[in-house]
């Protein structure tokens, strides 16, 4: 391939990195969010133990989210093929 090519795809991953970790942060923020404050929630949600596992679950998920981002982030910047594999 062109380096032009090769230098694109990096920033383009980088991006897309960039943006897994951005869903990732805002999901763990509404995951504490609900953890912390469930009194707006539970309009929604009847049940409490649905409304408390949701949020950790929601936590959860957007910890393993910000964490791959991360690392998708950094590979793309040093070309780490491990890095981008995980």
């Amino acid at each position: 391939f062109p380096m032009g090519v090769l230098s694109c795809m990096k920033y383009l991953m980088f991006i897309f990195n960039v943006l897994v970790f951005a869903g990732g942060t805002c999901l763990a923020g509404v995951g504490v969010w609900v953890a912390v404050d469930p009194s707006g929630f539970q309009d929604i949600v009847a049940a409490r133990a649905v409304l408390s596992v949701g949020a950790w679950l929601l936590l959860a998920v957007g910890i393993a989210l910000s964490l791959l981002g991360f690392l998708g982030c950094f590979g793309a910047l040093r070309r780490s093929r491990p890095l981008l594999l995980l």
